[in-house]
């Protein structure tokens, strides 16, 4: 069966590979070449010509074909354009969900496809298994640290019965040293931590270069509408903030809303911060089925957040209401809602509304 491995240069899809070859499949490596800003092409931390070089290297090393896939242009309008809209509209995007969805699970998989692939891997963190109906089920990595389900919550049955993920039953420590025992370059080069195509810049200065009236300013207003000061673009700012607000108050001031419609940033104390409720749209529920009453749950409003428990409604129209057991500080729109039972992930969808 022919397999194939989506690789960064690093050193978790790198082993993905060799665990593929181990298991007796037809392994080809396939990279991305990502947008990049002009005159920044070295900095794409996912493309850059070293990450090529090394990937070049370990799929020499396996004795498996590897190929370039020039992924810029609808990279750029998938993802960076989506990413771009999404803060200037006030709203904190996740672009790892649109990559997974729409790059390397539509546009990379078409790819492998036309390769005569019937898989594709990639080197997260996840475990694929089965349900009782023999459906496919996204389950936690082993490694709880380095679990990346919460990113795959936007795949379907029809992806994950074309997917590989080999490295969920490991930790980050044993695939490092499967990397040395293979003795790939790769072996302790350091992971990636930011987002891939900001480079070396920092996400305000990437904003104010690619988006237009990024930095329109506005009033900064507490809950009752009184305004205190003034802010410089309700995308620098994040729901739960407290430094950098440019405030003088006698107790610590919080951004508990951004008020899209008057472009106001609205402030209060850390009583007034936190909300019990929020709803999703267009939420994918893994198996393809969505329940019909209301159940228990964990649900993450951030990839590295603590699972919070509440009750999770079902919407008509793809929605889905969730009543947390108690208030959190940060649900923010932009991200996403995932939902767990157990180590499952059930699916999940895109904050759009928070309510009292």
């Amino acid at each position: 069966m022919r397999v194939v491995v989506a690789m960064s240069g690093g050193v978790d899809s790198s082993v993905a590979a060799a665990l593929l070859v181990e298991q007796g499949y037809q392994v080809i490596g396939m990279m991305m070449r990502l947008w990049s800003e002009n005159g920044r092409e070295d900095e794409n931390r996912c493309c850059t010509p070293d990450a090529m070089a090394q990937a070049r290297r370990v799929s020499a090393i396996l004795g498996i074909p590897f190929y370039v896939v020039d992924a810029q242009q609808v990279f750029h309008e998938a993802v960076v354009k989506t990413f771009l809209s999404g803060y200037s509209q006030g709203i904190t995007p996740n672009p790892c969900l649109a990559c997974n969805r729409q790059i390397r699970w539509e546009f990379l998989f078409s790819r492998a496809k036309a390769l005569g692939a019937q898989y594709m891997a990639t080197g997260h963190y996840v475990r694929l298994a089965k349900d009782s109906q023999g459906r496919f089920q996204i389950r936690q990595a082993v490694d709880v640290n380095k679990d990346q389900s919460y990113v795959l919550h936007v795949l379907n049955q029809e992806k994950l019965g074309a997917a590989k993920f080999p490295l969920g039953e490991y930790t980050k420590q044993h695939i490092r040293q499967i990397a040395l025992d293979y003795a790939l370059p790769v072996a302790r080069r350091p992971d990636s931590q930011d987002l891939c195509f900001l480079g070396d810049s920092d996400l305000r200065q990437f904003l104010v270069r690619n988006a237009a009236d990024i930095e329109k300013t506005g009033p900064i207003i507490t809950n009752t509408g009184v305004q205190i000061g003034t802010h410089q673009g309700l995308a620098f700012y994040t729901i739960g903030q407290r430094k950098g607000l440019g405030i003088a108050s006698q107790q610590p001031l919080y951004v508990i809303e951004k008020d899209i419609a008057r472009n106001a940033l609205v402030v209060g104390h850390v009583e007034q911060l936190g909300r019990q409720e929020l709803l999703t749209a267009s939420f994918n529920w893994i198996s393809g089925e969505r329940p019909e009453e209301p159940f228990r749950a964990a649900v993450k409003i951030r990839y590295k957040a603590s699972p919070a428990w509440g009750l999770i409604t079902p919407l008509p129209g793809g929605n889905v209401h969730i009543y947390f057991d108690y208030p959190l500080r940060d649900i923010t729109p932009g991200q996403a809602a995932v939902v767990y039972l157990d180590d499952v992930c059930i699916g999940g969808g895109i904050i759009s509304l928070n309510q009292e």
